[in-house]
């Protein structure tokens, strides 16, 4: 699908299909569809050449042509700035690997635009074809892939696919001493309804982590997190599951109100390796973040 505009300071355009229906106009679906945007800045957009349709630029007396389809820029009003960098630990012809820092989301959603990985590496590198082979939540560190060809995105995303790829993830989270280890955890994930969560519902299980000990640190410890599927939340979820939730996990075991906007206290899980054998090369690749976990560890409440 090619888009009728350009990356715009390395924005890729949105588009959204025409749903059946009746309107006078286009303006007038629009109006309806985005009432937070308001009817003066949709006109400002037209007036630029921002709102394309498959027949071209849009304006107030464009049609309404339903199963149609309208390009556009998303804009976010007041982005908060995410004061922490990523780091490329490696780029080829192919591939871009990066130590994400907490609390950068990897891709534009919601209230983020400019602010996400994605972008910056896009503008920071010139890199406009850059896209993300897998992801991370915002509020996990560690190492990512991108590539830099769209040509060859298929292959590496086909290894996470087909779990071909071995990922090693370290958490910090309470000990639990009755807890053996190391220990395989499978469960049933399906969408809570609350806040993004997901949430443990009987069933076959569709996600699996080896959770196993680095070291006790009094109160808590450290973990390796192996997860054999790829599940929203997965890591964090298992580990509540098991009583000993991620320290400063902002949704699990309970949602906090204003979740992941305290920067002084990141969520202590990180992706700390990745290895795979390249579907391109054939060579074994491996990388490592050089980022550690050192959160302050309150005490805990006694049983």
């Amino acid at each position: 699908m090619t888009a009728p505009l350009p990356l715009r300071d390395g924005i890729a355009p949105s588009y959204l299909w025409l749903p059946e229906g009746q309107w006078p106009n286009l303006l007038a679906f629009l109006i309806q569809r985005f009432p937070h945007v308001g009817e003066a800045v949709l006109l400002q957009r037209m007036a630029k050449g921002d709102l394309v349709g498959d027949q071209g630029p849009l304006d107030a007396n464009s049609p309404y042509r339903q199963g149609g389809r309208i390009w556009y820029y998303r804009e976010v009003p007041v982005e908060m700035p995410v004061p922490f960098e990523a780091v490329v630990l490696h780029r080829d012809q192919r591939l871009l690997v990066v130590d994400k820092p907490h609390f950068l989301p990897m891709i534009p959603s919601g209230q983020y635009l400019h602010e996400t990985l994605l972008i910056r590496l896009r503008k920071q590198l010139d890199l406009p074809q850059l896209t993300p082979v897998h992801r991370l939540d915002r509020e996990t560190a560690g190492v990512v892939l991108f590539c830099l060809d769209p040509a060859y995105r298929g292959a590496y995303q086909t290894l996470f696919e087909r779990r071909e790829i071995s990922k090693r993830y370290e958490a910090i989270a309470p000990y639990r001493p009755s807890l053996d280890l190391p220990h395989v955890h499978r469960s049933r994930m399906v969408e809570s309804g609350k806040a993004f969560a997901m949430h443990e519902v009987a069933g076959e299980p569709n996600s699996e982590t080896r959770v196993d000990l680095i070291e006790r640190l009094g109160e808590y410890a450290r973990y390796r997190l192996e997860p054999h599927t790829g599940r929203k939340h997965q890591l964090r979820l298992h580990m509540a599951s098991l009583g000993i939730p991620i320290l400063n996990d902002p949704l699990y075991p309970e949602v906090l109100a204003h979740k992941g906007e305290d920067f002084s206290k990141p969520l202590q899980l990180l992706a700390r390796s990745i290895e795979f054998a390249d579907p391109v090369s054939g060579e074994l690749r491996c990388f490592t973040s050089e980022r550690s976990l050192t959160g302050e560890m309150p005490s805990l409440p006694q049983e």
